[in-house]
This record gives C-alpha cells, structure tokens and sequence, in this order.
C-alpha cells in the first residue's frame, strides 16, 4: 500500500496528530455495528435499550441486554490496526485518540488516555453517574442476586454500565476536550467512522478549519470523503500497520 507523498510529509513534520475512530475501526475484529442493514439496532429497537428511560422502566432487561454485548466483545480481540495506533502515538510528540467506540477493544490492544465520547461499557457506574463501582464488588452481588442489576455499595442507587444512553448528553468536559485536541492537529485521521454521528461528526471540519491535513480512513465513502484531503479506500486492519511501517522509516519515537 503507498501513502501520498504530501501525507508522509506532513508526518514527517507534524509534531501534533489527532485520530478519531468509529465503529468501522472494530469491524475487522467482528463487532457489530449500531447503524445500517446489519447493525444492532435493525435487530433492536433503541428506545428498549439504549436509554435511560428503558433502564428504569425495566432495569432487569436492560441490564441483562448490556451483560450479553459485553460477552459478545471479550469474546473478540483487537485486531492489527488496533495494535498499530497503539505504536503509531509514540512517533509524535502530541498524540490524541477519540472514540466513538464504548467496547475497550483500544484500551485491551494498549491504548492510554483515550478521549471516549460514548462512554465504556466495562466501566460499571450508578445511575446517578457520581459513583464508580469496581468489577469485583459487582461479581459479589451478582453471585447472589444473578444478573439482575445491584445497588451501589456507595449510594445504594442502582447499578448501571458507563456506556453513553441515547438519551444522553456527552459531558461538557468531554466534547470540550476533544475539540481542543482537534484544533491543535496538524493532521487529523478519521478512520472508521460514518461522520453522521454528532459532535464527533463536526471534529474533521473543525481539524481542517485550522490548518490540518485531512485524511479519512474507510472503505465506504461517507459525508466526509469529499472533503478530505485524502480518502484511504481501505480498512483499519489494513492501513494501520502499513502506516506504522512508513513511520518506523521517516521518524524517530519519542515516547
């Protein structure tokens, strides 16, 4: 696979890069994603599951819904485009990752200090979202009571996962965050993402409104692929590792 030689360099030069991936990026590894003809929600209807509302309404079902996706993506693994972001931040100086992605694949291939948009579902959290609880208080109760959801052993609320619900808000701090980062990219890679979702949608254009090389990672083309600076037809698992080659060639680690 060859890179465009302006994209090389531009990372020969770049001291800040910033990437931000979507579900595409975990499709290699065989995760379903949420949108489209296969996706999760052809199967499920998002307002009895996916929302705060439902959790309340029936927090048995719900909670038993969220414990079956998350045996669905211990069963998978990362695949090598995950591996390869990894090693690819430490060639700049500045180096963000934003997800989309709530399934901790990037986290389990290495990845640090992610900006997570939608939040983890591994993490386990109260309802009220001020308390963390741990995965081995949690087995307690669960060994007792099975799966139905368990109080918080800080608040005594119920006990929900840390995935974002469709009913709401990202965090000021978080989209704050990501926006910073995204301003001060001297390249910004999107690389599996359908770029219809918001505020991550709005992320490229903000990149390459301030002077960023654009460059879009996807096999399909999307809103954002005339817009680009450069659309790479490829997948994640396909790119990512002839990427890192390219670096290992033009530039020296720094991390």
């Amino acid at each position: 696979m060859k890179f465009s030689r302006k994209l090389v360099e531009r990372l020969y030069v770049a001291y800040n890069v910033v990437t931000l991936t979507g579900a595409g990026m975990n499709a290699h590894s065989g995760l379903p994603v949420f949108s489209g003809e296969n996706g999760l929600w052809a199967k499920f209807k998002p307002r009895e599951f996916g929302t705060r509302e439902a959790f309340l309404k029936n927090p048995a079902l719900v909670w038993k819904w969220y414990c079956w996706r998350r045996e669905v993506i211990r069963r998978v693994e990362p695949h090598l485009g995950h591996y390869a972001l990894v090693d690819i931040a430490d060639f700049f100086p500045e180096f963000t990752l934003i997800t989309q992605n709530a399934d901790n694949l990037q986290q389990r291939a290495g990845s640090r200090n992610l900006i997570q948009l939608h939040g983890n579902i591994m993490r386990n959290q109260c309802i009220n979202n001020t308390c963390t609880v741990t995965e081995e208080a949690l087995k307690k109760v669960v060994a007792t009571n099975g799966i139905n959801p368990s109080r918080c052993p800080q608040c005594g609320s119920a006990v929900r996962t840390g995935i974002l619900w469709i009913d709401e808000d990202i965090p000021a701090a978080t989209i704050s965050a990501a926006q910073e980062a995204t301003a001060a990219a001297e390249v910004f890679i999107a690389i599996g993402t359908s770029s219809t979702t918001e505020p991550a949608a709005s992320l490229p254009y903000l990149a390459k409104g301030n002077g960023a090389y654009l460059v879009e990672i996807n096999p399909e083309k999307t809103p954002l692929s005339d817009v680009a600076d450069e659309h790479i037809t490829a997948g994640a698992q396909d790119v990512l590792p002839m990427l890192l080659v390219v670096l290992e060639k033009i530039r020296k680690r720094v991390k």
